[in-house]
């Protein structure tokens, strides 16, 4: 047997195997762990990133600012700012939820910039037309209709954090990160291949549940026309 089909062997039999799943420390229980992770992540970076994003977008003046911000946020790779909050003591879930939350940011920001500052005209020129005020006109008119975009950078976004968060492991946290780093360190690579397929099913998973929701989260006549 090569040493190929002898890991995938391996992972087939450790992802079998009830105990996996169910123990404590295994799967589904890091699986949550995983989930609140990124949930808490992102949360965070839509805290920043939405109304940042929806205000820049409606005073129409902060292209420049988006952009730097954004190509500053992606030149820091999620690793190297683990790395450095733990070289300031800084370990565990929390290091990696703050390194993810600031991997998140980028793409709400330019995704609710681009669909604010995209609105129709029309519309925005009729809501002043009835005097509505500048934060109704945004919050009335404008983000609904940046809703199409800001779903999808919602999306795309969860489904990277989900990606990210195994690196929580490289810096003494949970998640099923875990499973590769113990894999890895015991030299048991059918268990890291399976941790892998672990992470990728649970992206794809999400994805596809996301794509349904963002479906429903866009207005019918939005909806109609993007089909």
């Amino acid at each position: 047997m090569s040493a190929p089909t002898g890991v995938v062997q391996e992972a087939i039999v450790w992802l079998n195997d009830p105990l996996t799943w169910t123990e404590p420390g295994g799967i589904l229980e890091l699986a949550g762990e995983h989930l609140v992770m990124t949930a808490i992540a992102v949360a965070i970076a839509a805290a920043v990133a939405i109304p940042a994003g929806a205000w820049l977008g409606h005073s129409g003046r902060g292209a420049g600012t988006v952009v730097w911000l954004t190509n500053a946020s992606r030149a820091l790779p999620t690793l190297g700012i683990i790395l450095l909050l733990a070289a300031g003591g800084l370990f565990g879930n929390t290091a990696t939820v703050i390194a993810a939350a600031f991997f998140a940011v980028p793409v709400l920001l330019v995704n609710t910039y681009e669909g604010v500052r995209g609105a129709d005209p029309d519309a925005k020129d009729a809501a002043r037309g009835m005097g509505m005020s500048n934060g109704r006109i945004l919050m009335q008119v404008e983000l609904p209709l940046a809703t199409t975009l800001v779903a999808a950078g919602l999306r795309v976004t969860i489904v990277q954090v989900v990606a990210t968060i195994p690196l929580a492991a490289l810096a003494g946290g949970g998640g099923l990160g875990q499973i590769i780093a113990l894999g890895m360190g015991t030299q048991r690579y059918g268990e890291v291949l399976a941790g892998g397929v672990v992470v990728a099913g649970l992206c794809l998973l999400i994805d596809a549940v996301l794509a349904v929701g963002q479906r429903l989260a866009t207005p019918a006549p939005l909806r109609i026309r993007a089909t």
